[in-house]
């Protein structure tokens, strides 16, 4: 065997996501991409707003030099104070640049978060369905995940969350507007969730930290407010990138930021970036610090994501799915119809063409993902496939 054995199991056992996008390839090739509705990635459609080109220009042709050399592996000190600046002013929190951490992405953030955190065998709790790379970030460290169901409405069960907390439990994961089903969790979830992890932490004699995973904050419809868990609980590493609110995924920058009233706040935030160094991160890219620290409050334009929602759910009601309505991120979760294992429905999609992620992919099956970070093209096909899909299933019940 050339390669490590767990890097082959975990080859083995790929996401879903990732297979579904190859096999979108193979079928546009075979059919013309004008023919496949690709609803299978969370790629973002939209080009970055109008400010970013704008930003971008301000900043190659300023006279300042040396901003493409290194920098402390926390990042810019001045784009660290104007992010800590950006969530006291939404969260009362007072935070400070120092305690904050610049990450390639929210998964460089994860990654670094997770290896200053954990001991081998240390357990992390994430809740389904759940993104499914978190189960790797969190091997990728010596820890093991565990799978918590939400309820019926895809939010945390603060009940269920404290049965499966053990002595061996360093953090629970949330991920709200979530991945896959679009829901965003409320006060409430949050209080209920505060109230069994600070119990917990007491009697552990620990702090089990409460880390948010928030690259969709931006992304909220019909007025819904995105809570920010910071002011809910004290051990809190809030985690996020400018990947979705910002439409630029391939520019990888992000970060950590430490509550800093969460114990031993300043040990975290160094150890947090002694791992941006030594994971070979070193640190985040030098102009896309530079270019964020600009646009923290300017975010794409969610008219476009709110009606393909609109037009996915009409389509869904109509032809009898199952739905628990998503008022974040870009993505829908329905129960696949008939009680149809979920590979196989997603396989019926495919001979309609139209490519989706079956909800064993994120820790849940017999559901399955719909992404709308789509054209308008793509709608179109999966608005009439869906119908024919659950009329086959049907049919064959």
């Amino acid at each position: 065997m050339t390669i490590s054995k767990a890097v082959q199991q975990a080859m083995t056992g790929a996401s879903w996501i990732r297979k579904m996008f190859t096999e979108g390839i193979r079928l546009k090739q075979e059919l013309g991409a004008e023919n496949v509705a690709d609803l299978s990635l969370g790629n973002p459609v939209l080009e970055p707003p109008a400010e970013v080109e704008a930003r971008l220009r301000e900043l190659a042709q300023s006279p300042a030099g040396g901003w493409h050399r290194y920098m402390p592996n926390a990042g810019y000190p001045s784009t660290r104070a104007a992010i800590a600046g950006y969530l006291e002013k939404h969260t009362g929190v007072p935070y400070t640049g120092d305690h904050l951490v610049m990450t390639v992405g929210a998964g460089g953030g994860l990654n670094v978060a997770f290896k200053g955190l954990l001991d081998h065998g240390d357990e992390v709790i994430c809740l389904t369905p759940y993104f499914v790379e978190y189960r790797f970030y969190i091997t990728n460290h010596g820890g093991s995940i565990v799978l918590v169901p939400t309820d019926a409405g895809f939010r945390p069960d603060a009940e269920a969350i404290r049965a499966a907390i053990t002595p061996k439990t360093r953090a629970v994961v949330v991920n709200s507007p979530n991945n896959p089903s679009g829901v965003v969790y409320s006060e409430a979830d949050y209080d209920a969730l505060a109230a069994v992890l600070t119990e917990a932490s007491a009697e552990q004699g620990r702090p089990i930290y409460l880390i948010t995973d928030e690259p969709y904050r931006a992304i909220a419809y019909d007025g819904v407010d995105v809570p920010w868990v910071q002011k809910h609980y004290r051990d809190t590493i809030h985690i996020t990138s400018f990947s979705k609110d910002l439409a630029m995924p391939g520019e990888r920058i992000g970060y950590i930021a430490v509550n800093p009233a969460s114990e031993g706040a300043a040990e975290l935030v160094g150890a947090f970036t002694f791992a941006n160094r030594v994971l070979g991160f070193v640190n985040a890219p030098a102009l896309q610090q530079r270019l964020i620290e600009g646009l923290l409050d300017v975010t794409v334009d969610l008219s476009g994501y709110a009606d393909k929602r609109s037009r996915l759910m009409a389509a869904l009601d109509e032809a009898g799915y199952e739905t628990v309505r998503p008022d974040g991120a870009f993505y829908i979760f329905p129960k696949v119809p008939g009680g149809m294992d979920d590979v196989e429905f997603v396989n019926l999609c495919l001979e309609e063409r139209m490519l989706v992620v079956p909800g064993s992919g994120f820790g849940t099956p017999g559901h399955f993902r719909l992404s709308y970070a789509v054209t308008d093209r793509d709608i179109d096909i999966a608005v009439d496939a869906l119908k024919r899909v659950a009329e086959r299933v049907a049919a064959a019940s």
